[in-house]
């Protein structure tokens, strides 16, 4: 069937290129969706046979050119091309600066050094809690001791990290 495929769409190329060319209004698109036609034509001469050749080569051709003019078209609604080089070189970029970086970093070391002074019970409970994500009773129980005095804990090493940043922050 694919022979038979490929001697149809050899035989209607030019036309089918033509059709094409009338949506797209660009040749190598046209030929690009041609050869795209030709290739969906013979996968779908491979899982059933096709009884219209000629007129299922036409239909899928004409698809696939007005989904190309619609991305087309989407995209230049979305994208702009005559946007001056310079201007595209300002755009600011997402990535944090290279000074919030390393305030960041300043921050997350003083926040280690805070934790690492905590009591150890109070250090396990804040990084199962903060790290781990695990609730109150679980911890808890986890420990051996009451949710309250998880909560107690938590609230300990809450209070001493927020005391470490504002440290920080105010130099």
């Amino acid at each position: 069937m694919s022979a038979t495929v490929a001697a149809i769409f050899l035989n209607n190329r030019r036309s089918l290129i033509w059709s094409v060319m009338r949506i797209v209004r660009d040749a190598q698109t046209a030929e690009d969706v041609a050869q795209e036609t030709y290739v969906r034509a013979v996968r779908a001469a491979e899982t059933a046979p096709i009884e219209h050749v000629e007129a299922f080569l036409h239909q899928t051709a004409r698809n696939l050119a007005i989904n190309h003019k619609r991305r087309h078209d989407m995209r230049g609604r979305i994208e702009r091309s005559d946007l001056p080089d310079t201007d595209v070189e300002n755009i600011a970029s997402s990535a944090p600066s290279q000074e919030a970086a390393l305030i960041q970093r300043q921050r997350l070391r003083c926040l280690h050094a805070a934790i690492a002074k905590l009591p150890e019970r109070a250090r396990t409970v804040w990084l199962l809690s903060r790290i781990e994500k695990w609730p109150y009773p679980r911890i808890a129980e986890h420990l051996g001791v009451s949710p309250n005095t998880v909560f107690n804990d938590l609230k300990l090493a809450h209070a001493h990290c927020v005391e470490a940043l504002a440290k920080v922050d105010r130099c």
